[in-house]
């Protein structure tokens, strides 16, 4: 549904009745109850995550080749391109709230909570704790309760830091492409577009070289006290970021080879440029808090 004011672009654009967020939302609840009793112990909660993700992925799928096919033929006008620039503008601001709730709970850990168990209320229910961060002091890790067991931090070299370079580096790439492709050198964009992919790629080979590094020569686990909880809490949710992200960069670098956006519009490929600049802006803050103080 669409009315034009003379040209052959719509004013506006009313898309047909849809059955993809119902079948999106059918399979967030795979997702969330296998994903509710996968940690509870449950065995099969791990196939229902893996149904209800192919189930999602499938659906997400479909709904944006309809999106693409409706953008190409024609049907999104200046209005259409406003409100997406307001939506992924509000997405990519709930998205700093969601970050900075676990930058606060980090700060919460160690300015109150770790002090307040070390304060003379606790004295009697735990008088060997130590509160000091990261809980690795003797008596901290190796806790009265014995629920702890020791571990390493995790410092900022070489891993973190090579990463570091590498999304910074990425962001470079990304704004070189993006200025080829509004001087209308399409080529030049699809190269520069391929190489912030491979260097999207290989911080999550990084990073999942680093968990491996973490659990298995440092010891250090999603059970290893507040450090530890933390720790792959503000990481892991990153790498998922930068894992959406890069497949976001993936599929506007498959577009451009099939001919899609033009140097006056190309929406799609800003939108996942912004997700890509603030993937790195939260990295930089996970870099010096995580991995420095």
């Amino acid at each position: 549904m669409s009315s034009t004011t003379g040209g052959s672009t719509p004013y506006y654009f009313v898309p047909h009745p849809s059955r993809h967020p119902a079948f999106a939302a059918f399979g967030l609840f795979f997702v969330i109850m296998g994903a509710a009793q996968w940690i509870n112990g449950a065995g099969w909660g791990k196939w229902a995550v893996l149904f209800g993700m192919l189930w999602l992925f499938g659906v997400l799928f479909q709904w944006f080749r309809d999106a693409v096919r409706e953008s190409e033929g024609g049907q999104y006008g200046r209005k259409i391109d406003l409100s997406f620039r307001w939506s992924m503008s509000w997405f990519i601001f709930s998205e700093v709230m969601f970050f900075g709730a676990f930058f606060t709970a980090l700060w919460w850990m160690r300015a109150h909570s770790v002090p307040a168990l070390g304060g003379l209320d606790n004295s009697l229910l735990w008088p060997d704790f130590k509160a000091v961060w990261p809980t690795m002091a003797p008596g901290a890790t190796a806790s009265p309760g014995g629920i702890i067991d020791p571990f390493q931090t995790m410092g900022p070299w070489p891993l973190p830091t090579i990463n570091t370079g590498l999304l910074l580096t990425s962001g470079v790439t990304l704004t070189i492409a993006h200025h080829a492709l509004i001087a209308g050198n399409r080529t030049k964009t699809i190269l520069w577009m391929w190489i912030t992919v491979i260097l999207g790629a290989t911080f999550v080979g990084v990073q999942g070289y680093e968990y491996f590094h973490a659990y298995s020569d440092l010891n250090l686990k999603l059970t290893s006290g507040a450090y530890g909880s933390t720790f792959f809490l503000l990481t892991g949710f990153h790498g998922f970021h930068v894992i959406v992200g890069m497949l976001m960069l993936l599929f506007i670098t498959l577009r451009l080879m099939a001919g899609h956006f033009t140097p006056q519009r190309h929406f799609g490929f800003e939108g996942a440029a912004w997700y890509w600049h603030f993937v790195d802006v939260v990295w930089l803050g996970l870099y010096v808090l995580v991995y420095w103080l």
